[in-house]
């Protein structure tokens, strides 16, 4: 409800974003282990999938970067504890990222 007693019309996404925090900060330090986990292991097969693809060196080499980058950037997210926000954001942008790559490459 907001203030003038109306229901919010709150997008999906943005509802589930802030389900799917709550949680994680509720037990951060058992999803931010089990995610390092997770994320590295989809990572490296998103480099797999991409070394294995029939790109060019140059591009090939690029998105290897990103994938590389946004695992570390969430792993260090989560040795630096940065505030639970930013680590799930970084998260899911690793998350989508390397998911993104390996079925684009599958695809």
């Amino acid at each position: 409800m907001t203030h003038s007693g109306t229901k919010s019309k709150g997008n999906v996404l943005t509802n589930l974003h802030k389900r799917l925090f709550l949680e994680y900060k509720r037990g951060e330090m058992g999803y931010a282990t089990i995610a390092i986990i997770g994320q590295s292991c989809l990572g490296s097969a998103a480099a797999m999938v991409l070394l294995m693809g029939a790109l060019d060196t140059a591009v090939k080499m690029t998105l290897l970067f990103f994938v590389t980058i946004f695992c570390m950037a969430f792993n260090g997210a989560v040795l630096a504890q940065l505030k639970p926000l930013t680590t799930f954001n970084i998260l899911i942008l690793s998350v989508l990222f390397s998911t993104g790559i390996i079925i684009l490459h599958l695809g």
